[in-house]
């Protein structure tokens, strides 16, 4: 079962997604917050495999307490999706540096909900379709902030060109056909760049690209989901 926490501070809003995540086989809702401190203590004390987490919210908001989430040494394991009411704003651009897995608006599918949760506990990271684009688009419009091209001296020729591909939005057998390589082997890749670079998951493998400057400006996405 995965295991998923509801932080948002509309009771209407948590209810819906309560009946939308309980409705399905394997996923089980296992408690919910209404602000973003009951959030982060109860994340400690359930350890679920998934937030999904409100980014405006009282007391503290959904941007500080993912990165308490993503600190915290017992809950490396625990992935967060953003959600919003809004599209593409700061919120992205500091949710993902907080540690955030994903980024939904609210009126998304109730399929790409689903979805996102499922990507989330595999590590991958989903962004709704009407942020993703102009998110790309916009973050590699500002200088590299992380380093530059030395913050990646850790891996391989091939892990920082699987690290790029990742960052261009292609998923591992999308990488695999293009690098003419399999499927487990582009996984392979990915996973040991994740390790080498610590990132939780391949969202912010995404961002270590473009704040390295590894990505060039402009670079097309070609999908939604990383």
């Amino acid at each position: 079962m995965i295991r998923v926490l509801l932080v948002d501070d509309q009771p209407l809003m948590r209810a819906g997604f309560r009946a939308l995540l309980e409705a399905e086989d394997d996923i089980e809702v296992v408690g919910e917050a209404g602000n973003g401190r009951d959030g982060v203590d109860l994340a400690i004390e359930l350890v679920p495999d998934v937030v999904l987490l409100d980014v405006q919210m009282p007391v503290l908001d959904g941007i500080e307490a993912t990165r308490r989430i993503a600190e915290h040494p017992d809950l490396a394991d625990v992935h967060v999706v953003m959600l919003t009411n809004y599209g593409l704003d700061e919120y992205v651009f500091n949710a993902l540096r907080a540690g955030a897995s994903g980024f939904l608006v609210k009126d998304t599918e109730p399929v790409e909900l689903l979805h996102a949760v499922r990507l989330a506990v595999r590590g991958d990271g989903l962004f709704s379709p009407a942020i993703t684009r102009r998110l790309v688009a916009e973050f590699v419009s500002r200088p590299p902030i992380g380093g530059g091209p030395d913050a990646l001296d850790v891996l391989t020729n091939r892990e920082r060109e699987v690290v790029a591909l990742v960052a261009g939005g292609l998923n591992n057998d999308e990488i695999a056909a293009q690098l003419v390589i399999s499927p487990i082997t582009a996984k392979t890749h990915v996973s040991r760049a994740m390790t080498k670079l610590q990132a939780r998951d391949r969202a912010q493998l995404v961002v270590m690209a473009y704040e390295s400057g590894l990505v060039a400006p402009r670079q097309p996405l070609t999908g939604t989901a990383y």
